[in-house]
């Protein structure tokens, strides 16, 4: 039988749980010594996150309350999922599943890795959890997760995420009629993806599992959340639209499950599929802060903000973009504190939208948000606001200030790669990316073109080379994108053309993508597609606030053209 995860029948079991507290053995000092989270649930909406049914919960006035745990952990509510995994301990301190789910709500598995902190309180936790009685199936359940926390001091994340993924893919082996062995295996898979190959083939393997198991389980929340994960690429996509639009259905109480649709409606260009899914994310996400009594501002909110600029810029709508930016242009402080996904938005939305207007003058002169943070510990997030700074600067013919914003850059591409942290790759590259192109283009503005649309097309290459990674919207801006633009102004028309629309097969929908496919064709006389590339334009922006000049352009276009 499944259990539909419904907040009001809780309440009264919670109260009963947390009476039991006294059971917890005092004789046993480490867990004693181990900082639970604890505390009254606090869940938005209704409490509904989805139907789902795991065999492995201990006493039976404790199911209910494991299976909100576990539906929880699937929508990636690490620490309400926590609180509620601690309520089963409190009740059944014997219960080794309770153990495992705290231990997988820290590990945080796609998301970012844990801190130390968590390292030594996981390994501690695996330490109570082995001396317990269990089954064979809950021991490899510990086991499994066991594996992520040993030797954490010597062995590094990925090593430690991979051993993971294995013992995993042994239980999901092992018990072919264990639903959640095939889920989680799912989401282990994931997490050792190749983050920098384009074979994507963890993710078609993870796809082909999840998608054989909706027919049966058409609510469980792990199944459609962990397809929209392993199909966030271009490629695959498409495969994932139908999902994307029921996951928000069935889990409508997680401002995560709000916004994970967004990822799969950014990739398609779906612009007010993606504003609708980040509006809600983000009314979630205050209503979370409202229920911790915090005045901070929630990081997946800002997450979503993000997200609701990019959609919004795309649809020519500045007027909406700003709005969503002034909400959160002087915060200082959120919640949790130092989390990279939080202070990503900070950095890159003043970018986009300099950037996306194309207004160089105030894209030179961009300055970093004062946050309650050293901006000195996120040089990822710094590159972006320099790289804007350098490209406005090239384009007004800053000389100066170009040359030296590009040598910030490459200072903080040093930082990254002194970092010597395989999970920043793609950073890596991406600031190689964003050196590239402000180069290319201070060559091209100083009179080099040569040079200029050399680099611009080394910078290109990589692009083509380094996958996005899934925690934002897009590139500040495609280099692709650009090189279209370079060879557009040097007159190499059919080329740019050539460029914008491989642009938008990767980009799709993007604003100055389709504009400039347009230009391109309407100056090769290629009236036809210039007029679908307007006509696009124009659908693509109504029903929007702009003022953006193309639109008139492409209005003026479609009259003359249908004289």
């Amino acid at each position: 039988m499944k259990h539909s995860i419904n907040i009001l029948i809780l309440v009264s079991l919670f109260l009963c749980l947390s009476a039991c507290k006294d059971k917890i053995p005092k004789s046993n000092s480490t867990l004693a010594s181990i900082d639970f989270l604890r505390g009254e649930l606090l869940l938005c909406g209704d409490g509904q996150f989805g139907d789902l049914k795991f065999s492995l919960s201990c006493n039976y006035e404790t199911r209910a309350a494991f299976d909100l745990a576990v539906a929880l952990l699937h929508s990636f509510q690490y620490t309400e999922a926590e609180k509620a995994f601690v309520k089963v301990i409190d009740a059944d301190p014997n219960c080794p599943m309770a153990y495992w789910g705290v231990a997988m709500s820290i590990y945080h598995t796609a998301w970012f890795p844990p801190t130390e902190k968590d390292l030594i309180k996981g390994s501690k936790i695996m330490g109570v959890a082995k001396e317990l009685a269990m089954d064979d199936k809950q021991r490899d359940y510990i086991n499994a997760i066991d594996a992520f926390y040993t030797n954490w001091k010597t062995d590094d994340h990925t090593t430690r995420q991979k051993r993971f993924e294995l013992k995993m893919e042994q239980i999901y082996l092992k018990y072919p009629e264990d639903i959640e062995a095939a889920i989680f295996y799912t989401l282990a898979l994931y997490s050792t993806r190749d983050r920098f190959g384009k074979a994507y083939i963890n993710e078609r393997k993870a796809g082909k599992i999840l998608e054989s198991l909706i027919n049966d389980n058409p609510n469980h929340p792990g199944i459609y959340h962990y397809i929209i994960h392993n199909y966030d690429n271009p490629v695959l996509a498409p495969k994932a639209l139908e999902t994307a639009r029921r996951y928000a259905k069935i889990a409508p109480s997680s401002s995560h499950a709000q916004h994970m649709p967004s990822h799969i409606f950014t990739r398609l260009g779906l612009w007010e599929e993606s504003i609708q899914s980040n509006l809600l994310s983000a009314e979630s996400s205050r209503c979370y802060m409202d229920a911790l009594a915090s005045e901070e501002t929630y990081f997946e909110e800002l997450h979503a903000t993000d997200y609701l600029v990019y959609a919004y810029l795309q649809k020519g709508d500045n007027l909406n973009a700003e709005k969503q930016y002034n909400q959160i242009k002087n915060l200082k402080t959120f919640y949790p504190v130092n989390i990279p996904a939080a202070i990503y938005p900070i950095a890159v939305i003043p970018a986009r939208l300099t950037l996306e207007n194309r207004n160089w003058k105030q894209a030179a002169n961009l300055e970093l948000q004062e946050i309650d943070l050293n901006w000195d510990m996120f040089p990822w997030h710094m590159a972006i606001h320099h790289f804007a700074r350098a490209l406005g600067a090239a384009h007004i013919k800053d000389f100066n200030k170009a040359e030296q914003e590009i040598e910030v850059l490459k200072k903080l591409h040093q930082n990254l790669i002194a970092e010597n942290d395989r999970n920043k790759h793609i950073q890596i590259k991406q600031v190689k990316i964003q050196i590239k192109t402000a180069q290319a283009w201070l060559n091209y503005r100083k009179g080099d073109l040569k040079n200029g649309l050399a680099l611009m097309q080394e910078a290109t290459e990589i692009e083509r080379k380094t996958s996005k990674p899934p925690t934002y919207p897009g590139d500040v801006l495609p280099a692709i994108e650009l090189l279209g633009d370079m060879l557009l102004e040097m007159g190499k028309n059919k080329e740019a053309l050539t460029a914008y629309t491989e642009n938008l097969k990767f980009h799709p929908n993007r604003f100055n993508g389709v504009y400039g496919a347009a230009i391109a064709a309407k100056r090769l006389g290629d009236n036809e597609n210039a007029t679908l590339y307007f006509e696009q334009l124009l659908k693509l922006t109504e029903n929007s606030n702009t003022e953006r000049p193309e639109i008139n352009e492409a209005r003026e276009f479609i009259e003359q053209e249908a004289i």
